[in-house]
């Protein structure tokens, strides 16, 4: 006589089935919402490329970090060297940093202007006022040290946290503007200071990111099929019996 053929446990799918549902939502969610991102990125970056393609326009009162701004001034004789960086020069890798210069516009405040990279010990070489200049780049937002950044050092004119303000201070401005206009062009004869060539781009991987989400999401379904066949398996054969 065949024994009668034991229901199904079809509570043991529900956990993992419910697990799995909400797993493959959060990947899947995860992977459209990085492709929104890049939409939205790839929108930031088609301006940039334009404002750079673009004749610089006059700062505004209220600058962006990536437009491209044209400033006219002069230099003040009050210098500074910002951050640490190693290049390659006719001497082999050297150690340098950005030259800070204060450009007094025609109208404002001064600002601090990173004018481009300079080796060690060519800083006392711009400290020297300088006649009327217009100075194209791009402005960089006040900065705050982390962890691992080294302390300034006023008093070898050496600092490593791009802040306005403190950097000011430390030079004896009593105002100073609220950023740092970036130098942007061609490196003068001689090849220093050497400013940016380009505007500033944020990165962007959100395509990678969202191909990384939508695959787990795939890798999570697959595995779910694979466990789901061994398992109606089992329990057919444990009925079988």
């Amino acid at each position: 006589m065949t024994a009668p053929r034991r229901p199904r446990k079809r509570r043991n799918f529900l956990v993992p089935t419910l697990s799995t549902a909400v797993m493959l939502a959060v990947l899947l969610g995860l992977g459209v919402w990085q492709l929104r991102r890049l939409a939205w990125k790839e929108g930031i970056l088609a301006a940039i490329a334009a404002a750079e393609a673009a004749p610089p326009v006059a700062l505004p009162a209220a600058p962006t970090p990536f437009e491209k701004v044209v400033v006219h001034g002069r230099y003040l004789p009050v210098i500074a060297l910002y951050g640490a960086d190693v290049r390659e020069t006719a001497r082999g890798p050297t150690m340098g940093g950005q030259l800070l210069q204060v450009l007094v516009p025609a109208a404002g405040p001064p600002l601090l202007v990173a004018r481009g990279w300079i080796p060690d010990g060519a800083l006392a070489a711009f400290a020297e006022a300088a006649p009327a200049v217009s100075v194209t780049g791009f402005v960089r937002l006040p900065a705050r040290p982390g962890w691992f950044t080294p302390r300034d050092d006023p008093g070898r004119l050496r600092f490593y946290t791009l802040d306005p303000a403190r950097i000011g201070d430390a030079l004896g401005l009593k105002t100073v503007a609220p950023f740092t206009l970036m130098a942007m062009g061609a490196p003068p004869p001689g090849g220093i200071p050497a400013p940016a060539e380009s505007l500033p781009r944020p990165p962007n991987n959100h395509l990678s990111y969202a191909l990384t989400w939508f695959g787990l999401a795939i890798v999570l379904a697959v595995i779910y099929g694979l466990w789901l066949r061994r398992h109606w398996r089992q329990e057919g054969a444990g009925g079988d019996e």
